[in-house]
């Protein structure tokens, strides 16, 4: 089962902090402080490496930490996919601003259409934004790949990735260190007439399952083919894939704390040890 801790710095350390943890677009609002308003961003630390996962607005709170810290920062940055919430804080990471900081940034839905390159370089054009990436002080390399290769980022990390159902597509990834697994699945839409295999192959016997839960089965019905999925949807891929933990994700903007407590009530009830992600939470698998 997934433990909330605090960092320990061990060499075979494994954890997963949430930065942020809404879907679509960030809020701010006193009804949404206890699980947050920023949109998606994992920091994923194995051993003495550090792995960043989507590029929303939380992003810009691990990179003020990060530049406070006042260490050179090298690390990789996964993106699950290239749609708005999902980017929008990369021009606001102050690590890429900074001489020495060494930064490889990946995307798996692009080819053969896009480069990640070509994306952030549209991103950041005019008149949408003042200056361009050439802005940047930092080494910022691109690793484009294919959704389903098996990646090796570092000594003793696998991280395995596969499609989503998600409009323009998206990447699922499963990060494997020290005997352990964390899986990480935003932005797709359930079946309704199956599993989804390629998530139920990626997840399989995880020991934590990180996944779109922006709806509840109710809401959903009037949002199908928007590209998101249902708590109850995620759940019971967990059990078909015998996950230990799953972890409730991409909260809807429009789902405050007092709703998000009915989620983490229902969600526990229907699959004890069940997690609803907030922001600042440190889970371990």
């Amino acid at each position: 089962m997934g433990t909330e801790t605090s960092e320990s710095g061990q060499d075979n350390d494994f954890f997963v902090r949430f930065w942020g943890v809404r879907g679509s677009i960030p809020v701010s609002d006193p009804k949404t402080i206890r699980y947050g308003g920023n949109t998606s961003c994992l920091e994923v630390v194995c051993g003495d490496r550090m792995f960043i996962f989507d590029a929303g607005t939380g992003i810009r709170y691990l990179g003020n930490r990060l530049c406070d810290a006042g260490q050179p920062v090298d690390a990789d940055v996964f993106l699950t996919h290239t749609h708005f919430d999902h980017i929008c804080g990369i021009p606001f990471f102050r690590p890429f601003f900074t001489t020495g900081n060494k930064f490889r940034m990946w995307a798996g839905h692009l080819l053969p259409a896009l480069t990640l390159r070509q994306v952030l370089v549209e991103l950041m054009m005019a008149p949408l934004f003042p200056v361009p990436p050439e802005v940047f002080q930092s080494s910022l390399e691109f690793r484009d790949f294919r959704a389903g290769d098996t990646l090796r980022p570092a000594p003793g990390v696998t991280i395995r990735s596969t499609p989503l159902n998600h409009p323009n597509g998206a990447t699922g990834y499963r990060i494997e260190f020290a005997g352990k697994s964390i899986c990480y699945l935003t932005d797709t839409e359930h079946f309704a007439d199956r599993e989804d295999e390629n998530i139920v192959g990626l997840i399989r016997g995880a020991d934590l399952a990180i996944y779109d839960s922006m709806y509840t089965d109710e809401e959903y019905a009037s949002r199908v083919g928007w590209g998101h999925s249902t708590w109850q949807a995620g759940a019971r891929l967990c059990d078909a894939a015998g996950v230990k933990t799953f972890v409730v994700f991409h909260h809807d903007p429009d789902h405050d704390d007092d709703f998000m407590d009915r989620v983490h009530r229902d969600v526990t009830a229907a699959r004890p040890g069940s997690v609803v992600a907030r922001e600042g939470m440190v889970l371990r698998p």
